[in-house]
């Protein structure tokens, strides 16, 4: 039996499961727990402690078909403007409830489009965060970037803040595939901004890519990479797009007869791997990739990558603030996700003055399972360290999981001094097998297991 049959069989080609940027997944938030935890958890987080904020930014000029993310279209600035001022009022309140000597060790502007902003919001919005949350010495500035839309004036300004690296969004840039998929953009508008970027401050170059998308072909995905590779990114994302119109009713401008099948899906992913190893980028988790000199590539081989909702991560903050409509903030009891649609958000601001609702409370055993699961999507392995499960009932957990999966995958896995370790040609099936660790792995909001 060839590995593609060993995959097939274990239906990585039709098994629908969550992409476990968080456990649980955030379909199974509770309505209310949020607003009951958010300032007790808040409040409880211990003053040495350096966090993460992400600060949310729905609005876009346009609306691309292939985008699941919570976004809302907008002509005038008159929206965004008056939303700024909202999140402005959660800052303050959030650091009116931390305790004094927690610092920010990370800072990340995600959308919608950040950039959407202009230099004079964007100054007053970043005076207000590092006003409220003390940079620590490792700090790091993150921001995704629109190059179709990302003025000088408003680069400047994130550079001017302290921008260390930036997220460019390209998807592919095949004409036909962007005309497919709803959002056009030039190879010259993208090198403008990644010299921009690099010429004034130095940021490090994130590419966020997608296969999977309509009409994409190995050869027309192999130019996309080449063009990509001549910007000379510091690090790759080059997921698979999920297409959940049922989630995002815009997807359904998008024809599912244009899509590549699973097995194409894996065939892109496969000629992606290849191509970047050639160049020298070593492969991250599933679908991240980095210059060895990265600190992403360092903490993997340190074995401290993480995986949390912006992605793989060297991010070491146990906390992470979510600031804005549906932001998350994760914290050591569990998940408070903010109001999600942006009127539902200002109220609740307006209200209350904290906009968590839906969320989560952590068990000792959901934790225990949430990092088996970041365990295996990020070391491919189901660790044996003591200290890492360091309790009886935890390593009873781990013990009766371990044997489960080698039941249920049989040749999947070797195992090492480290404990369960991945066979090479397993590791597409990951998440596969994260979902058979999941208790809540009957979910309906799951997407393609094609990686």
């Amino acid at each position: 039996m060839t590995h593609l049959d060993q995959l097939r069989s274990h239906g990585l080609f039709d098994a629908k499961v969550p992409r476990y940027s968080s456990y649980p997944d955030a379909s199974h938030f509770e309505n209310g727990v949020g607003q009951v935890n958010q300032s007790d958890w808040l409040h409880a987080i211990p003053r040495s402690d350096e966090i993460s904020v992400y600060i949310h930014i729905p609005f876009c000029k346009r609306l691309c078909w292939f985008c699941a993310c919570r976004t809302q279209g907008t002509k005038s600035s008159r929206p965004v403007n008056a939303y700024v001022e909202y999140l402005r009022k959660e800052i303050r309140t959030v650091r009116s409830i931390l305790p004094v000597g927690v610092r920010m060790g990370r800072l990340y502007l995600g959308g919608g489009t950040p950039t959407i902003l202009s230099a004079e919001t964007m100054s007053i919005l970043l005076d207000d965060l590092f006003g409220a949350f003390p940079k620590s010495d490792a700090f790091e500035f993150s921001v995704e970037i629109d190059p179709t839309d990302a003025k000088p004036a408003v680069l400047g300004t994130l550079i001017k803040y302290g921008l260390n690296r930036a997220s460019i969004g390209i998807q592919d840039f095949a004409p036909n595939v962007q005309k497919a998929m709803g959002h056009t953009q030039s190879f010259a508008d993208t090198k403008n901004t990644v010299d921009f970027l690099r010429e004034n401050g130095g940021a490090a170059i994130n590419c966020d890519l997608l296969y999977g998308l309509p009409h994409q072909t190995l050869s027309s995905f192999e130019q996309t990479l080449d063009q990509v590779l001549s910007l000379n990114p510091d690090r790759l994302s080059v997921g698979g797009y999920a297409h959940v119109p049922w989630v995002s009713k815009r997807q359904a401008m998008i024809k599912e007869s244009d899509l590549p099948t699973p097995e194409m899906r894996y065939a892109l992913a496969s000629l992606t791997k290849d191509v970047l190893a050639a160049k020298g980028y070593e492969a991250i988790g599933m679908d991240n990739y980095a210059r060895p000199g990265d600190s992403l590539c360092q903490a993997q081989k340190n074995g401290s990558v993480r995986r949390n909702f912006q992605g793989y991560t060297d991010n070491q903050c146990v906390t992470q603030i979510g600031i804005g409509a549906s932001a998350i903030s994760k914290f050591r009891q569990g998940y408070v996700q903010n109001a999600i649609a942006t009127s539902a958000y200002q109220d609740r601001i307006d209200h209350t003055h904290l906009a968590g609702y839906k969320g989560y409370v952590m068990t000792r055993k959901d934790q225990v399972i949430a990092d088996i699961i970041e365990d295996l999507l990020c070391r491919f392995r189901l660790s044996n360290r003591v200290g890492f499960f360091d309790t009886v009932a935890d390593q009873a957990v781990v013990r009766a999981t371990a044997v489960s999966l080698m039941r249920r995958f049989p040749n999947a896995f070797f195992i090492s001094h480290t404990g369960l370790q991945m066979n090479e040609w397993a590791k597409p099936l990951a998440r596969i097998i994260a979902n058979s660790v999941d208790a809540f792995s009957h979910s309906n909001v799951a997407y393609s297991a094609a990686i």
